[in-house]
């Protein structure tokens, strides 16, 4: 029996984090104790005001469907943010809330990118970048930018790229899966290529723009010239412990959050009710609030960072921001461990899950086959022993 499927789901990949988590659950469940260090999930409970806010919209009775581009006291909750925390001036019209940033993001290129149009993509990049593209019937074009340049996208490189098919460039920052984060000076630095192309806008994605431990999140829509040619994400997933909840939320020119809510009238509709209403909250607190989390980040960074640097073959950049290392592992490849080939990124982090009982994810899934994504996001005591084993793995 045949099972015919459209061409855009046969030739999109799994999200390789997902695929991972999945398999360190299935493992878990045969009662192997696996540490799982591949997914990108605050280990910590949502904060109680926020939880304290949800409890009473609950109560208010708020279960009807919501407007589409979210309830107007959100948006300019949203808007508050953006002025307190970035310096850009967005309305409410300009607002669109969505089920989680990653939607946020689908919206954005689907209503900007035509089959055969190009999306720039500095690499490393999230893993679903490259997919929401393909899905539009777009082409990725990926930029390589190694440890060597902290893994950052440099403004000639930018320039290479560029072809009359160019429609947007991705930037993250701080970084999923580097950590890396690009000042002010290199930010402008970018913009200053990007004025010249008028028909070329930027998806800026800060979600981890709170977790930040050294230099300042800048954010590209902050600059005049670059205001109309920008759409910034966010949501509410990383720094408030929220990831279940499911909120993103854009600010974009006017037109195009038009379009968004368009997009999103005829898929999801409006976002979950209670989570919009603590939402208002989380937004409207000042960032000490969720400090506590931050500095324990900050201080996993530190720990994590002195234990990968122990590794032989591990080369790496310490991270400014987000809770992610990214080493270079590519001192194994045409290496054999315990009988292991390893020939690439993936083989590595397959031997770790099987012989160190460690989930990680493989580079290739972020565009970069030498490295392999660990994520802090756990307890100390989990991040000391999968360390430790990882080390025992490969010294060998």
């Amino acid at each position: 029996m045949s099972h015919p499927l459209s061409d855009r789901i046969t030739g999109l990949p799994v999200s390789q984090t997902l695929s991972m988590a999945a398999k360190a659950r299935e493992l878990k469940a045969q009662g192997i104790d696996i540490i799982s260090l591949s997914l990108g999930e605050p280990d910590f409970n949502t904060p109680d005001f926020i939880k304290e806010a949800a409890k009473k919209a609950i109560d208010d009775d708020y279960n009807s469907y919501t407007p589409v581009e979210g309830y107007l006291e959100l948006r300019e909750a949203v808007c508050r943010k953006f002025k307190r925390d970035n310096a850009i001036t967005y309305t409410p019209n300009q607002v669109v809330v969505s089920t989680g940033a990653k939607q946020a993001l689908a919206n954005v290129a689907m209503v900007l990118l035509n089959p055969g149009d190009e999306a720039i993509l500095p690499a490393p990049y999230w893993v679903s970048y490259e997919a929401i593209v393909k899905l539009c019937e777009a082409q990725p074009v990926s930029i390589t930018t190694g440890i060597e340049q902290g893994f950052k996208m440099t403004p000639q490189q930018l320039e290479r790229a560029i072809t009359p098919k160019t429609k947007l460039v991705f930037l993250n920052s701080p970084s999923n899966p580097t950590g890396a984060v690009y000042s002010r000076e290199e930010m402008r630095a970018l913009a200053d290529v990007l004025v010249e192309y008028p028909d070329i806008y930027v998806i800026s994605d800060e979600i981890y723009e709170h977790i930040l431990y050294e230099g300042e999140a800048f954010s590209m829509a902050a600059f005049e010239d670059m205001y109309d040619h920008t759409i910034t994400i966010n949501g509410l997933s990383k720094a408030f412990a929220m990831t279940g909840w499911r909120l993103g939320y854009i600010g974009a020119p006017e037109w195009i959050a038009k379009a968004c809510a368009k997009m999103q009238g005829q898929i999801t509709s409006g976002t979950n009710c209670i989570t919009q209403r603590a939402a208002i909250t989380a937004l409207d607190a000042p960032v000490s609030k969720i400090q506590y989390m931050i500095d324990e980040f900050k201080e996993r960074r530190n720990l994590v960072f002195e234990l990968l640097q122990a590794i032989p073959g591990f080369k790496v950049r310490k991270a400014q921001g987000a809770f992610y290392f990214f080493p270079d592992i590519s001192y194994y490849f045409g290496k054999t461990l315990q009988g292991t080939s390893i020939e690439n990124a993936t083989d590595l982090s397959m031997y770790l899950l099987k012989e160190a009982h460690v989930a990680t994810v493989t580079g290739d899934a972020f565009g970069a086959p030498n490295c392999l994504r660990l994520s802090y996001a756990t307890s100390t005591d989990a991040l000391l022993e999968a360390l430790k084993r990882i080390k025992k793995a490969v010294t060998v």
